[in-house]
């Protein structure tokens, strides 16, 4: 596919972005460097966050990256700390990373339910606290990355569906509180795309297809590179009157 970068939307910008050892984390962060931004790049993944870094050679914007476990508090915080540290200060938070399972709601275990409300709820809210006071000096912008499952129903997928449901809400009650401020909150909601998380999505074999296919259209799965190009402008200057909106990027999968 042909990427148009808009060049030097973000110069003088510091964006954390999280998830970006892969997928759409990755991305977003690329894109952001390309049009000038500084990036902190977080993920879990030592190994393919390093090759994000690789990638980032040679563009406009710096791209530092950080291991990061997001479901952490302690670990969220240090990050955004490290950020300012590095960059001066902070413009754009974007909330990236995430894990996705499929499985029948009865054999969900303690541990995967917990850890996926680690990365997918907790990493979200502590990342928003630790990195709004400094977005306030600047009139920065968090943008949250939910889901179709925030807004519908999904077979198979309780835990998920709960924990974009949740970033959804976090989005709108964020915008809300923080309205009469510089502050902008919005999140964008992905079908599905392709990525590794959707390549190593599997399904239990014993379910009902008819249910599974309501989670899909006819029209083909979005790239990484769609997401990030809707992050840019929804973080850019250009999305000033943009807040507090869940905006839908699902080839139409919510419209009906």
């Amino acid at each position: 596919m042909s990427i148009v970068h808009v060049s030097g939307r973000f110069d003088g910008k510091t964006a954390l972005v999280t998830g970006a050892a892969s997928g759409v984390g990755r991305a977003t962060a690329l894109r952001l460097a390309a049009e000038g931004a500084n990036v902190y790049a977080l993920d879990v993944n030592a190994e393919a966050l390093a090759e994000t870094a690789d990638l980032a050679a040679g563009l406009p914007g710096k791209l530092v990256t950080r291991v990061t476990d997001v479901s952490s508090r302690d670990e969220c915080f240090a990050a955004v700390a490290a950020a300012v540290a590095e960059f001066g200060g902070l413009d754009v938070l974007g909330n990236i990373a995430g894990i996705a399972r499929a499985e029948h709601v009865l054999e969900v275990t303690e541990a995967d339910y917990r850890r996926m409300m680690g990365v997918n709820i907790d990493g979200y809210f502590f990342l928003c606290q630790a990195a709004i006071p400094h977005l306030l000096e600047r009139s920065g912008n968090i943008v949250n990355i939910a889901s179709n499952a925030g807004v519908m129903g999904l077979a198979y997928s309780v835990v998920y569906t709960m924990t974009k449901g949740a970033v959804v809400q976090l989005t709108r009650s964020l915008a809300w509180e923080f309205i009469k401020t510089p502050l902008r909150v919005n999140a964008i909601a992905p079908g599905g795309i392709e990525t590794n998380l959707v390549a190593n999505y599997r399904i239990p074999e014993d379910v009902d297809w008819e249910l599974v296919g309501r989670a899909t259209t006819p029209r083909p799965m979005a790239q990484a590179e769609d997401i990030a190009s809707m992050f840019c402008y929804v973080a850019s200057d250009e999305a000033r009157n943009v807040h507090g909106a869940i905006l839908s990027n699902d080839t139409g999968l919510t419209a009906g």
